[in-house]
């Protein structure tokens, strides 16, 4: 694997550079750690909102100009908004990098916020929010992590409410970029065919005048409430989320939930896929995922049945829930589990994009560099003990919530 360069500006931009000389291309990702878990109550949705308002003109260039910047030369621009983080981010050609650059840190230092771009921006949001609610198959898991952790930070939706999105005035946004976007909290992040110096220049002609000292205070653990919310709705399958309480990214067990979570639902060759779908045929699409944050996590089922299956579906989650805890995995499967992931891993990282996503985070996160050889080691050292003790620890069944949105009155 190639080495990743790291240098810190004078004001305290944090820059990474992994430099690859076989592609043609770079990935470039401007990351601030802020996310919605860092808004305050009347704030909901605030994040997600300049993740979209950045693109709208800056005093240097036009939306359209922003875009013809990074399209016009053979790139793409995008951006997203996390529950920890916002990453502004585009692929360049590799003499194309200071451009790409320029372009991001124009659109983070120098957005106009403007009132009546503002005004209408808002009601691409709330068409948004309208879409996401319409598609019930997306709406249940940001519903389920609204059950599960009520008023918490990390159970709040990021793309906020109608209401508060609707409220916004451009100092409300001036204001949240002024708290939140300081320089200890900006990551500039660079994978391809580029060099440290080449960067660098970049980065300080661009970001090295992002004002610093912002306060950034601990969040405490989500505690899970265990809850079974059915949400009637017009629609033709049940589309649901059987979960419970995860790791956060520094949990000692992070890595065998890791395992759990492949050997339960993250794959076609998971026990729920084969069970539920291939074995019965009861639905289209089953499987599960972990979220860890900074602190605490989660661990979700989710699927789709027709409502006539759902009883049996729940029974059967719970079954595979309950193997689990009784005995874990078999030894065979196990080693193919682990091997999955760590071939996914390794696989994802012949991309630029995936190369600069996982540097970033685990910048943002852990402060340092995380070899990927560090990571199969980990994920290598997962026992068949550590699988059944934490699968006790957190599937038992008054742990575990359900969310479902279906035509129940039938």
């Amino acid at each position: 694997m190639s080495e990743i360069q790291k240098i810190t500006l004078d004001n305290g931009v944090r820059v990474l550079v992994e430099s690859v000389g076989h592609v043609k291309s770079a990935a470039i990702g401007l990351w601030c750690k802020t996310g919605s878990r860092h808004e305050f109550d009347n704030e909901a949705g605030i994040t997600h909102l300049i993740e979209h308002m950045l693109f709208k003109g800056t005093e240097n260039r036009t939306a359209k100009e922003i875009a013809e910047a990074i399209e016009g030369r053979g790139g793409s621009l995008n951006a997203f908004t996390d529950k920890e983080s916002t990453c502004y981010y585009c692929r360049t050609l590799a003499d194309d990098v200071a451009n790409g650059v320029d372009v991001l840190g124009d659109m983070m230092l120098h957005s106009l916020i403007d009132a009546d771009e503002l005004k209408r921006e808002e009601g691409v949001v709330l068409e948004e929010i309208k879409r996401s609610v319409d598609e019930p198959g997306d709406h249940v898991h940001e519903l389920h992590l609204e059950n599960r952790w009520g008023k918490h930070p990390l159970g709040k939706p990021i793309i906020g409410t109608p209401e508060s999105v609707a409220s916004f005035e451009p100092e409300h946004l001036r204001q949240y970029l002024d708290r939140r976007y300081r320089a200890e909290n900006v990551l500039l992040s660079v994978a391809g065919n580029v060099t440290l110096d080449e960067v660098r220049k970049a980065a300080e002609s661009t970001l090295g005048k992002i004002a610093h000292t912002t306060v950034d205070t601990d969040l405490s653990r989500p505690a899970g409430k265990a809850s079974i919310d059915l949400i009637e709705k017009d629609v033709e399958q049940v589309h649901f989320c059987i979960g419970t309480d995860g790791t956060s990214m520094f949990d000692p067990d992070y890595y065998t939930l890791a395992v759990l979570d492949a050997a339960l639902g993250g794959s076609m060759s998971s026990r729920l896929f084969q069970e539920i779908r291939e074995k019965r045929g009861l639905v289209y699409s089953v499987g599960s995922y972990t979220l860890s944050y900074t602190s605490g996590g989660a661990f979700t089922v989710y699927g789709g049945t027709g409502p006539q299956h759902w009883p049996l579906v729940q029974e059967l989650v719970r079954a595979e829930f309950d193997k689990i805890m009784a005995s874990g995995c078999e030894p065979d499967e196990l080693e193919r589990t682990k091997k999955h992931i760590s071939g996914s891993i390794v696989l994802s990282l012949e991309g630029m994009s995936s190369r600069m996503m996982r540097m970033s985070r685990n910048e943002l996160m852990h402060r340092r560099d995380i070899p990927v050889e560090e990571t199969l080691a980990k994920l290598t050292a997962v026992t068949n003990e550590a699988i059944i003790e934490l699968a006790n620890r957190i599937l038992t069944p008054e742990l575990v919530s359900t969310t479902a949105i279906g035509p129940f009155s039938e």
